[in-house]
């Protein structure tokens, strides 16, 4: 048993569940916890005569909660001290155990980087929601969003990311890098690729699809008569937004098809409201894609827990930390 401090006490004797502690225990009932160490455990530090390195399942807690509130490193370290519903959730007691500092969660999220351990806990999710038979391949639905990086060059670099590219949309121009998912119809994704903003929708098309679709929906950026033909022959339904040819606008019956078609193909962009909106991850926080990329393997992973979490929870069952 640990030591309980007073200030731990007063915190369970309150009268409100504020909405973070619901959301974490949410999610912390609905994480597969120990297939996921599971998966990190071969290439984390293992305990010898220098500095004894901290549990395995409390670094992980703490990143993923990095990724869900937008922390720093350091902002990560900081909040571990002041919110004591994230030290629940990552299992602390200040009475006994040590938190971990800024360099101790930046050297965690390299082990994952460098072992590409987030692209195997994505894949590790999509296992477990297909077991479940909540992740169904009876279609796919692909989309790309673009996430912002800084344009300037008043940085130590004195120059632009150069893995970044701009591009420009809606007659705006954007800078940064492209994320391209493919989804299922019910909104979760199963294939994820990524690169610069400049890079057209339709190259990643290929590395979107698992290859058991019977039909595809995408938005006008997909659209190719070759393509077409091709699920034809493949006896793929092409459910793709049709788009104008040169000088000629869609009839009516065209613009008809299409906004069907987006009201079925809206679902994909779910996943992107709640990894941008509600977990704001609109702007690149390191340079590069790798990093980011891996940052992304890890969001989307969890947006398909939480967009879940509700038929993954026990029936009448109460979540707490």
């Amino acid at each position: 048993m640990k030591q309980t401090t007073f200030a731990s006490l007063a915190w369970k004797a309150k009268g409100k569940t504020t909405r973070r502690e619901q959301f974490l225990a949410e999610m912390n009932a609905v994480i597969p916890w120990v297939r996921l160490t599971a998966l990190i455990e071969p290439h984390y530090p293992k305990a010898g005569k220098g500095r004894q390195p901290l549990p395995l399942e409390r670094m992980l807690r703490v990143y993923f909660m990095q990724q869900w509130f937008n922390l720093s490193d350091p902002q990560a370290e900081d909040a571990l001290y002041d919110i004591e519903p994230m030290r629940r959730f990552a299992g602390i007691e200040l009475a006994e155990d040590t938190i971990p500092d800024e360099t101790t969660i930046l050297r965690f999220r390299h082990v994952l980087e460098e072992h590409k351990l987030t692209a195997a806990i994505f894949a590790e999710v999509r296992g477990l929601l297909e077991e479940k038979k909540l992740l169904l391949k009876s279609g796919t639905i692909v989309d790309a969003t673009i996430i912002s990086a800084p344009s300037s060059t008043k940085n130590e670099a004195q120059a632009r990311d150069l893995e970044m590219h701009q591009t420009k949309k809606n007659k705006q121009w954007y800078f940064g890098m492209k994320v391209h998912v493919g989804t299922s119809k019910q909104g979760l994704v199963h294939s994820i690729a990524t690169g610069p903003a400049n890079e057209a929708d339709i190259t990643r098309l290929d590395d979107l699809l698992h290859g058991e679709e019977n039909e595809l929906y995408g938005d006008q950026a997909y659209w190719s008569e070759d393509h077409r033909l091709h699920c034809r022959c493949a006896g793929i339904n092409y459910r793709v937004n049709r788009r104008a040819k040169a000088h000629r606008t869609l009839s009516e019956h065209h613009k008809a098809v299409n906004r069907s078609r987006s009201r079925r193909r809206a679902r994909g962009e779910f996943a992107f409201r709640v990894v941008k909106q509600l977990w704001g991850f609109a702007k690149v926080r390191y340079r590069g894609l790798k990093k980011n990329t891996a940052r992304v393997f890890t969001l989307f992973a969890l947006s398909n827990l939480y967009m879940v979490r509700r038929r993954l929870l026990p029936q009448g069952g109460c979540c707490a930390l």
